[in-house]
């Protein structure tokens, strides 16, 4: 995992890092309407799209939580052999002295991947171990119900082995839903009974942990971009290519 980051200059920076750029970027796919909805909440104090800041302030330990970096299609390495967990979004988040390690998982209609028992056919050693791995760190029954869905088992474990590098006091993940989804909200309800959280669409709930980051499950509701905030994004990034900033003209460069 590379330690350097590169500021990004807009929606289409994030384009690139998209496994298949053709497929995915499109106008009401999770990538396309996160990317637009976190470079738009840049411009804010907190740094947070409005929906997501509402649901941290429920909860007194998170109320007021200011991200400090946001880092698009972030790699997490899980315990056990096999591919990272790739987060639409994983945020750092500080509120008072305290740290917040928050993934997003982007929705507009598709499901959370495979069915763990679909996941589960004939599987070899590494996914079992891989499985035991997860439904450990997150105190889940071993072995889960073949209907939950694997992503979410993954991605919520990204945000806990975030928060203990980080030295984070919670780990947040919270499903970011653009198009109204009965079916993954239905999975996400039954992932979030299989960690003991009675949990529901735009609420922000606390699972039972018995020691660690305490560990946080919400769905947010948002909008996808109205077409006069994609034609403004567009024009914002077009200066910024161009060594212009919504706010100040030409770049002169530094003073010699």
């Amino acid at each position: 995992m590379s330690r350097v980051l590169i500021p990004s200059r807009g929606p289409s920076d994030w384009k690139g890092l998209l496994a298949d750029p053709e497929k995915h970027w499109r106008r009401g796919k999770p990538a396309f309407e996160t990317a637009m909805s976190w470079e738009a909440a840049q411009a804010t104090p907190r740094g947070l799209p409005p929906a997501i800041a509402a649901q941290l302030d429920t909860q007194p330990a998170l109320a007021g939580a200011t991200a400090l970096v946001v880092l698009p299609e972030h790699k997490v390495k899980l315990a056990a052999p096999g591919r990272a967990s790739q987060n639409d979004v994983w945020t750092l988040l500080r509120v008072g002295d305290a740290l917040v390690s928050m993934a997003v998982e982007g929705k507009a209609g598709e499901t959370f991947g495979e069915p763990l028992g679909d996941w589960l056919k004939d599987a070899s050693l590494g996914k079992l171990q891989r499985l035991e791995s997860l439904c450990a760190l997150l105190g889940a029954t071993n072995p889960p119900e073949g209907r939950l869905r694997y992503q979410l088992f993954h991605r919520t474990a990204s945000a806990l082995i975030e928060a203990e590098r980080f030295g984070a006091t919670h780990a947040v993940m919270i499903v970011q839903s653009f198009l109204d989804d009965p079916v993954s909200l239905a999975d996400y309800v039954a992932f979030g009974a299989a960690l003991g959280a009675s949990v529901a669409k735009d609420q922000l709930i606390a699972t039972p942990r018995a020691a660690g980051p305490t560990l946080y499950l919400g769905w947010a509701s948002c909008a996808p971009a109205s077409d006069s905030k994609v034609a403004a994004m567009r024009a914002k990034e077009a200066r910024q290519q161009q060594g212009l900033t919504s706010d100040d003209g030409p770049d002169l460069g530094s003073p010699r």
